[in-house]
Order: C-alpha cells, then sequence, then structure tokens
C-alpha cells in the first residue's frame, strides 16, 4: 500500500480538475435565492484512510451480510457551516479502508444534488484510467466531462419545480418512514435466465392479449420479475394478505430514466439528467398467475411513454410519487442502471470483486432494491442488491430461486 495509497491520491487529484463540482460547495442562500454550486479556486476532497479488521470476502460476497457493516466504509461529508445566512456543505468525501494482506475498498460520499449515476460513474472511470495511466490525462481526451448548461431545454420548467421546494418535499415525506433492515443480500438474473424471462412474457402476451407486447428489455423483464417477488413477499405470512376491498388497489413501480439522449447531449453531460417515471398495476394483477406479464406489460408501456415524449407530465409524475409516499402506498423502487457498467471501473488491478450502495433502506410500504450488471462478466445478466428484515430473509430467498426454477424447469 505505500505506493497504492500516493498514486490514488495523485490520480484523483488530476481527475478533479476536470471534474471540479466534486471538490465545490453546495450553497444554500436564504430564500427566494436558489442554492447552486460554488467552486474556488483551492477547493479539495476529504481523502481518508483507515484500516479494518473485517473479513474482507465475507463482505463481498453475494450472502446476507450485516446492513450496518459497508457504511463504515464510506466517509461522511464533512459538516456544514453558515457565512452571512447561507449554509454551505462539500460535495463529496473519499475513503479508502485497507483490510491487511487481502485488499481494500474505495468509499465514496456525494451529494446527489451535483450529479447522477452516469456523471458519477463517469468520474470514477476517469479516475481509474489516470491511475492505470500512470498520471497521463491524455486517457482522457475523448472523454472529458460537458459543463454546458445552455445546451439544456427545459420546457416543463422542471428547475423551478426543484427549486421551489419539491425535493425537500420529497425528503420530509420519505423521512419519518425510513427503515434499516437487519441483512442485504445480492442476487443475481444470469443471461440464461433473462432469456427465459423474455420468453415467458412474450409468450403469455401472446396467449393472453394475441400481440407481442410493446417492449421486452432486460431492465423490464428483471425489475418486472423483483416487483413480483418483493408484492410475494409482502403477501406471505409475516405480512398482511389482500383483502378482497384491496383487489383493484394499485401497486406503484419507480424508476429513473436518463435524459441524455432525449436531449441531443453528450454522454460525458456532467450532472443530473433523468426524470422519474411511475409505472402502475392492479396488485392483485401482479400477484396473479401472469404477475410477471403485467409487471412487464407496465415497465414496458412507462419506457415507451418516455421515449415518446420524455416530459410528459413530468411535474406530475414527481407529486404523485411524493404523495405515494406520503399516504403510505404500496411502491417497489429501483436504483441505479445496469447501463452504467460500473464494473468497468478498472484501477490496473482488473474488475472490483464488488461494488455496492451502502445505504439501503426500506421507506414503510416502499421497497428498494439497486440494478447492477453481473460481475460476473462470462454469466451475464444483471444482480439487484436488497435489504430485509430478518425474518423476511428466508421468505423471500424461496420466493426468488423457487421462481427462477420454475422458469427454468418450464422452458
Amino acid at each position: 500500500m505505500q505506493t497504492i495509497l500516493p498514486n490514488l491520491k495523485t490520480s484523483l487529484s488530476l481527475t478533479l480538475q476536470h471534474f471540479f463540482p466534486f471538490a465545490a460547495n453546495l450553497v444554500y442562500p436564504p430564500p427566494p435565492q436558489v442554492p447552486y454550486i460554488s467552486y474556488t479556486q483551492g477547493d479539495s476532497v476529504s481523502f481518508v484512510v483507515k484500516v479494518s479488521t473485517a473479513d474482507f470476502n465475507h463482505l463481498v460476497s453475494d450472502h446476507a451480510r450485516d446492513n450496518q457493516e459497508l457504511p463504515a466504509l464510506v466517509p461522511k461529508r464533512p459538516s456544514s457551516n453558515e457565512t452571512n445566512g447561507c449554509k454551505q456543505e462539500p460535495v463529496m468525501a473519499i475513503q479508502v479502508t485497507v483490510f491487511p494482506n487481502v485488499g481494500f475498498s474505495i468509499g465514496v460520499g456525494f451529494s446527489h444534488v451535483v450529479a447522477d449515476g452516469r456523471s458519477f460513474g463517469h468520474f470514477m472511470k476517469s479516475w481509474a484510467s489516470i491511475h492505470r495511466c500512470e498520471g497521463d490525462l491524455a486517457c482522457l481526451d475523448n472523454y472529458l466531462p460537458c459543463f454546458n448548461r445552455d445546451l439544456i431545454n427545459d420546457p416543463v420548467e422542471l428547475a423551478s419545480l426543484f427549486t421551489k421546494g419539491a425535493e425537500r418535499a420529497f425528503q420530509s415525506a420519505i423521512s419519518p418512514s425510513i427503515l434499516f433492515n437487519n441483512f442485504r443480500v445480492t442476487y443475481k438474473i444470469k443471461d440464461s435466465q433473462v432469456e427465459l424471462l423474455k420468453d415467458r412474457v412474450k409468450t403469455k402476451c401472446m396467449e393472453v392479449n394475441g400481440s407481442e407486447p410493446i417492449r421486452i428489455s432486460t431492465f423490464a423483464v428483471t425489475c418486472a420479475y423483483m416487483w413480483v417477488c418483493l408484492l410475494k413477499l409482502q403477501q406471505s405470512g409475516t405480512h398482511q394478505h389482500l383483502s378482497s376491498t384491496d383487489s383493484d388497489a394499485l401497486s406503484y413501480f419507480h424508476f429513473a430514466a436518463e435524459c441524455r439522449d432525449h436531449l441531443k447531449l453528450p454522454q460525458t453531460y456532467f450532472g443530473n439528467c433523468i426524470i422519474l417515471r411511475l409505472a402502475s398495476a392492479k396488485k392483485s394483477e401482479v400477484l396473479g398467475e401472469n404477475g410477471i406479464l403485467v409487471a412487464a406489460t407496465a415497465i414496458g408501456r412507462e419506457i415507451m411513454e418516455f421515449q415518446k415524449q420524455p416530459f410528459k407530465d413530468a411535474q406530475e409524475s414527481l407529486l404523485k410519487i411524493i404523495e405515494i409516499f406520503k399516504m403510505g402506498e404500496d411502491l417497489v423502487r429501483v436504483g441505479s442502471s445496469p447501463k452504467f457498467e460500473l464494473y468497468k471501473t478498472d484501477f490496473g488491478w482488473g474488475r472490483p470483486r464488488n461494488i455496492e450502495n451502502p445505504i439501503l433502506p426500506s421507506f414503510g410500504t416502499c421497497s428498494m432494491f439497486v440494478i447492477a450488471e453481473n460481475r460476473e462478466e462470462e454469466e451475464g445478466g444483471v444482480e439487484f442488491a436488497l435489504a430485509f428484515a430478518s425474518h423476511d430473509l428466508d421468505i423471500f430467498n424461496t420466493i426468488f430461486h423457487q421462481g427462477l426454477l420454475k422458469l427454468e424447469s418450464s422452458k
């Protein structure tokens, strides 16, 4: 580690010269002024090194782990300060945790206000490239971030919605119901199983509707499968069963869609360029015999609507999501995307053993999971990280794996 740590710091410093907003501060001036990002020459990112005696191989495994173990590997951003009524807080902090004679982790804490998942992935891959190329910035020649805000057209004035407090309303809606379950687990759906899911949806759609489904993407069918599994968990013995009066109740699926292509922006555009989408279906139908078809159709339809008119009903969708949290309605939420290809982040040692979102809360009746490409490259497919209370873990394991076994046995 005597050479690795200095090289990581040097390459990080070089990377931040191009990704300077991560070294900046978020400034919250008194109303009616709006928050902004402030960068001054000399601003920096907190970089700390810690040593851990935890079991490295246990932490990078797929099996059930204590949900409090990973947050210890990610730093808290330095405290905010207030000057002349303006609150300021650093955007990013980084922690390298050394597991002697085994390996190390890089934990990054940053504000999602500054960058979305693609921009963060761009930053991490750029840092990795500079480190791998021993500081040669030429490796970024065609991969530099774009900060040109003049490229953005905001026809429905979403910016004003957020600056008027929609984000605070969202946070206040979810905060009272945030829970941190005991265990986190990683589940995988291999390429071969993804194809079986697609075939299943296609076949069922022909049987039920007499036509091909509107969209059968890997994202749609795998998220549909998770939606069904999580609803089945809610209906298990430890939870309330669906009553006859709830047969028409809706279940919602919440995801973020990226807008760079629709706004004709470069993939290297830095910032937040996502819009929240909300699919819905009758809970009884998602739990029914054709549940995967129902869920995949709902998600696929929402994706198609987004592709046709990406900003249609954007404000209404955001306000609806806030209302769902406030009312405690049933919601499944997915974070990240396999399209980010985070496992291609190579600092010179090959693919990471594991990439995790350290915080996996649940929000009352909202279930959340994070999706990524499968770390096992030869298997293909996707992986999901979820957190459960101890009494739900075995039940979900059974639901998830039996569903895939049934799918494979019926091919």
